[in-house]
């Protein structure tokens, strides 16, 4: 498949349908514009996508508030004796709706100042690159055009679960708007989102259980991390219910009576609300994709080749292609199409990086390959672990729990791969990517001279200890 250049069309300048207004469709459509094509961007209910409306935005300006929560509780290390910690949900959901709304109009007001055309809108493909738009007004409108972008997203996946449409349960996205303090949460789900919202409902007041099918938490990350993890929620109050399959929920007087079979047994929770986060699923099934000529995998997303390209002159961005959902993910999609089709610029989205952060106290940041992928990577490694117990900055700020750990290559001494669970992990973790994109070696990195006592300058010593040596050949 290949992409074909703008002056494909017929027309004195290109016109292109941009299909979501996330993170990748609303830059785009506003480059494409300034570029001087005519574009339509449709967006069915909110421009900024999840991560402004429903994700990143939100949930880190309430960590914020539970993180406020937490350092008054427990001041007292410091030798500060705080007063009685109360919270107001109604003024936490008012300040964090203040800030999506904040970052909603701005990134409405870029699109429109771009001179994109904006349709409030479900879209839904009639022809290869032809679109009728169902208009929030009622209208309908039939649109095509030489090129069209497809970056419509994800939204929660909702279990088939007895009773659970009866009993209120709510996703990632109902719980932000939620006004009263949950007396004990349930969690179906033992994710990252889970994770996020179990410690920040435990500290802002919550009793909180997290029920989770496998065996282990966040399973893509190494054992010994989660378990680190795992000991400071649970230090902090949350229970997990590890290896339990939900079997039905009801609701009981005022209560949520949630069934599940653990090592056999069956037994019911109660709590006062219930939260589904098990994962999310694309929003391809309203959009009739397949009339474009792309074809879906077998869980709803788009396929699409390593320019993003889905079909001819048809292309998908964001989470509803696959992949790592990740906002700055879905942003360097939209740099990819932008570069080849304004800049000439051929990019491919193979062999990116992709580093993530999990916002849990402490950070879980991560950028290439752990430990249990460098056992079985086929080549010798170094792996560099320190406790974060032994950093100066976290020692003096209360703040040990967690380690630091590097995958090293040993032939070239380049990183291969960088976990941080600790205070700023991602911030640390950010630090060490960039060393991993220019090719810095552990080498260089162990004798930098850094800022002390800065987290950072314990780079330093994590180079400096003595690392774990591995054939890369384990089965």
């Amino acid at each position: 498949m290949t992409s074909p250049t703008p002056n494909a069309s017929s027309s004195s300048s290109p016109s292109a349908i941009v299909i979501g207004a996330g993170q990748a469709g609303g830059p785009l459509a506003g480059a494409l514009s300034k570029a001087g094509w005519q574009v339509t961007l449709i967006e069915r209910e909110h421009v900024g996508g999840t991560c402004v409306n429903e994700g990143c935005t939100p949930t880190k300006a309430m960590i914020a508030s539970a993180q406020a929560a937490h350092v008054s509780r427990h001041s007292q290390a410091l030798g500060v004796r705080a007063g009685g910690v109360t919270v107001d949900l109604n003024q936490i959901v008012d300040r964090v709706q203040g800030i999506v709304s904040e970052f909603r109009e701005g990134s409405k007001a870029g699109v429109l100042k771009a001179g994109v055309k904006l349709l409030d809108g479900q879209a839904k493909f009639t022809g290869v690159r032809e679109v009728e738009v169902s208009l929030n007004d009622g209208t309908v409108q039939q649109l095509s055009a030489d090129y069209v972008f497809i970056n419509a997203g994800a939204r929660p996946r909702w279990p088939e679960l007895a009773g659970l449409g009866s009993v209120g349960a709510m996703t990632s996205k109902d719980i932000l708007l939620l006004r009263e303090l949950p007396e004990h949460l349930l969690i179906l789900g033992g994710g990252y989102i889970s994770l996020e919202f179990a410690q920040l409902y435990a500290r802002l007041g919550s009793r909180v259980t997290v029920v989770e099918h496998g065996p282990r938490l966040i399973p893509h990350e190494d054992q010994d991390v989660v378990s680190a993890l795992q000991q400071v929620l649970e230090d902090e109050g949350v229970t997990f219910m590890l290896g339990a399959e939900a079997r039905k929920t009801e609701k009981v007087g005022g209560a949520i009576h949630l069934t599940i079979e653990q090592d056999g047994q069956e037994q019911t929770l109660s709590g006062s609300h219930l939260l589904v986060a098990i994962g999310r699923v694309p929003n391809t099934d309203a959009l009739n994709v397949e009339a474009t000529g792309a074809a879906l995998d077998e869980h709803g997303f788009i396929v699409v080749d390593d320019h993003l390209l889905a079909a001819e002159r048809v292309y998908a961005l964001g989470d509803i292609k696959g992949g790592p959902a990740f906002t700055h993910i879905s942003y360097d999609d939209y740099r990819v199409v932008r570069d080849a089709l304004l800049h000439g610029k051929e990019r491919s989205i193979s062999g990116r990086y992709v580093p993530y952060t999990l916002f849990t106290d402490p950070q879980l940041g991560r950028v290439g390959i752990d430990r249990q992928a460098a056992l079985k990577l086929g080549r010798p490694t170094r792996v560099y672990t320190l406790p974060m117990k032994n950093v100066a900055r976290a020692i003096e700020t209360n703040a040990t729990a967690g380690l630091m750990r590097a995958v090293v290559d040993d032939a070239s001494d380049e990183l291969l791969g960088v976990t941080v669970l600790g205070m700023e992990g991602g911030e640390v973790m950010s630090a060490l990517q960039l060393g991993m994109m220019g090719k810095l070696t552990a080498t260089t990195l162990r004798n930098a001279t850094l800022a002390h006592p800065t987290l950072c300058e314990s780079i330093n010593n994590l180079f400096m200890g003595q690392p774990e040596a591995l054939s890369g050949m384990e089965n």
